[in-house]
């Protein structure tokens, strides 16, 4: 593809919203170029899914070096999201050789568009429910239900990311707060440093298959580097709250103009199965703490309680369950603003 400003434009705006939210980037690049510029389905996955590997890891690395990346919960959402997310690449090179390139279109259109709109649900939900209703933590130590939890969400994000390059940041961004509580700056960031090493994985399977554009890809990369760098030092200092409402709202509305080419018996199952299983993950670390033995939680407790109980220490309050919301502090305050 030759030179294009407009493109390089979209590059900048999706590159400063990635880098202040985590959000955006496969879930907003992917219809522009379908619908607004007329890309086939599997090449504007394919050329979001590489550009977006390589925006994501500018912000990644500016992150880590800020000190807000959880390499630990980082390890353990790779392990089960980079094999998915290949698997779901290769899927898709099944069902074109299977099916034909028409059908695979309209097939592909209806499961993005469903993600899509799920997407922005969810990050409504997130900036109008989550972020008042959990109480969140810079830090927390990683035991082998959040490693569990961890695989689980990792799996089945990165199979969504392959087939559609949506959700790298939004969903694994809600399930970072809703399953392990962490502050707003520490969700962008581990959901940045993340997000760089699945959509490495997929981006390298799809530019096997010659699902890339690599011209598209080099205008995307002009405007949305420069973007993430900008987006990032404004962390903390633009209330994100009305950003992501915003978003939701351009989700679902890019979910609903996307559907239209597709399948319409296809997406509404793409999106009840893909709202299914995230409740199901969203609610699984929840059902795990209230069914755990009362020893176990005893142990637990006086852990805590020995840990809070130093030198110096304050008054150490009852703990919480892992999941368990509680009062909520700002998210805004949080990240400094």
């Amino acid at each position: 593809m030759d030179f294009s400003l407009t493109i390089i434009l979209f590059g900048i705006g999706i590159g400063i919203l990635v880098g202040m939210t985590g959000m955006g980037g496969g879930a907003l690049m992917t219809p522009l170029l379908i619908l607004l510029f007329g890309v086939s389905p599997t090449t504007a996955i394919g050329t979001d899914i590489l550009y977006a590997a390589i925006t994501k890891t500018v912000g990644g690395w500016r992150h880590l070096k800020m000190g807000t990346v959880n390499l630990g919960l980082v390890f353990w959402l790779a392990a089960g999201s980079v094999p998915a997310a290949i698997f779901g690449v290769q899927l898709i090179a099944i069902l074109q050789d299977r099916i034909g390139e028409e059908e695979l279109d309209s097939l592909v259109y209806a499961v993005l568009g469903g993600t899509l709109l799920m997407v922005g649900i969810i990050t409504l939900a997130r900036a109008l429910i989550l972020a008042r209703t959990i109480q969140e933590r810079d830090d927390f130590k990683l035991e082998r239900r959040h490693k569990v939890a961890a695989v689980l969400i990792g799996a089945s994000t990165g199979f969504v990311i392959g087939v559609t390059s949506a959700g790298s940041g939004t969903v694994i961004a809600v399930l970072l707060i809703a399953v392990f509580r962490l502050t707003p700056k520490h969700v962008v960031g581990t959901d940045l440093f993340h997000a760089a090493i699945v959509l490495w994985a997929a981006g390298i399977a799809h530019f096997g298959h010659g699902n890339v554009d690599l011209g598209l890809v080099g205008n995307i990369l002009l405007g949305s580097i420069p973007g993430v760098m900008i987006g990032t030092a404004l962390v903390g200092r633009v209330r994100q709250d009305s950003i992501r409402i915003a978003l939701g709202v351009v989700l679902i509305a890019s979910g609903f103009l996307t559907v239209q080419k597709g399948d319409p018996l296809v997406w509404p199952i793409a999106a009840l199965v893909a709202g299914i299983g995230f409740v199901l993950i969203l609610m699984a670390p929840r059902w795990y703490q209230h069914y755990r033995p009362a020893k176990a939680l005893a142990r637990e407790q006086a852990s805590l309680a020995a840990a809070g109980s130093g030198p110096g220490a304050g008054p150490v309050s009852a703990p919480e369950s892992e999941t368990g919301a509680g009062p909520a502090s700002d998210p805004d305050q949080e990240s400094g603003q």
